[in-house]
């Protein structure tokens, strides 16, 4: 690997290397819920009190007359999103293999 050849595994102590995994099972625990939770519902209504900036974020975001913001998801994304965080889940539990087999 690139960051192996260049030394930047040597670099980081083993508080570090323990901080990037816990970081890396986190981020993907978070994105594999949010893609299951998106499994169980079809649009998510957000209501707001104050004016709402037309911004469009990806298409998924869209704003109507009631000043409610309505995020619509397409039926691939809690799939997309759960298979991302479960590959990020795997590879959080690999790091430490990885490092103890070096040494």
């Amino acid at each position: 690997m690139l960051f192996e050849e260049a030394g930047f595994l040597q670099l980081l102590s083993s508080e570090t290397y323990a901080m990037l995994r816990s970081f890396f099972f986190a981020i993907g625990m978070f994105v594999a819920l949010v893609g299951g939770s998106l499994l169980q519902v079809e649009r998510i209504v957000l209501t707001s009190h104050g004016d709402l900036v037309g911004r469009d974020l990806f298409g998924l975001l869209r704003i109507n007359g009631f000043n409610e913001r309505i995020v619509d998801p397409p039926d691939w994304a809690p799939f997309s999103l759960m298979a991302i965080g479960a590959v990020t889940l795997l590879y959080s539990c690999a790091l430490p293999a990885r490092r103890q087999s070096r040494g």
